[in-house]
């Protein structure tokens, strides 16, 4: 079976099932590097003065989402990137199977 990934000598439906495929993904990344976006530079810059009348654990909201909150969001960002392109590869029948 050839790969939507290496299908550029394939038939026209593997060409189109690579690009389906890359359109799918670039897309996933893109959400996901929004809301990374938001929550570093939104939350811990932008949003801070207004963040910063909350706090958590004694430490201002703002502080705490510019030193850790962006970190974990960025962790957990991982793992779901990971579970979602799970499923898009078995959609296109490309990776672990």
């Amino acid at each position: 079976m050839t790969s939507p990934i290496d299908a550029e000598g394939g038939s026209a439906k593997d060409r189109d099932n690579a690009a389906a495929y890359w359109k799918e993904n670039v897309k996933l990344l893109a959400i996901l590097l929004s809301i990374w976006f938001a929550v570093s530079f939104g939350f811990g810059i932008l949003l801070v003065d207004v963040l910063n009348q909350f706090s958590i654990g004694g430490f201002p909201l703002g502080f705490w989402f510019a030193q850790q909150g962006s970190i974990i969001v960025f962790v957990i960002l991982i793992f779901v990137y990971a579970a979602r392109i799970s499923k898009i590869e078995k959609r296109y029948g490309v990776g672990d199977q």
